[in-house]
């Protein structure tokens, strides 16, 4: 299993970064290859995604923990990822967000295509770095203002 950790400061409250982790319907604004995203069954979420000009479904299972701090979640199927992301306070109005990844490689090779080795652990990186990124936007545009 092989292990990927990146983190991100955002500038909106813990609160208002824990509760658009649980927007799954948005994924597809900041997580990159996302189509379409809805939840069902309680804890239970249902992703479309492209892969290589082509659309795969997955359901991953979400569960919470930490007290609006730590959230998990795990696929369902063949493609055996599994991901956290915790929630840390820096300050009333600025939250760490960190996520951590683990992926059979040779699996994530079967189910996504592409390189194999370094350049696929690059690839992840890239693309983790730039969904991190993309939240950030994402947030912090829709931060609710002072009064709201």
């Amino acid at each position: 299993m092989s292990r990927l950790e990146e983190q991100i400061d955002v500038d909106v409250p813990i609160q208002v970064a824990w509760e658009q982790l649980h927007r799954v319907h948005d994924y597809p604004r900041f997580v990159d290859g996302v189509l379409h995203a809805h939840t069902h069954g309680g804890s239970r979420a249902h992703l479309d995604i492209e892969v290589d000009g082509s659309e795969r479904a997955f359901e991953t299972e979400i569960t919470d923990r930490g007290q609006n701090q730590v959230m998990t979640w795990q696929t369902m199927d063949e493609a055996h990822l599994k991901g956290t992301f915790a929630l840390l306070p820096i300050d009333a109005s600025t939250t760490r967000v960190q996520v951590r990844v683990e992926y059979e490689p040779d699996a994530v090779r079967e189910v996504f295509g592409g390189p194999h080795g370094f350049a696929q652990v690059a690839a992840i990186e890239r693309t983790v770095r730039g969904d991190l990124e993309h939240f950030k936007q994402l947030v912090e545009e829709e931060r609710p203002l002072p009064g709201s």
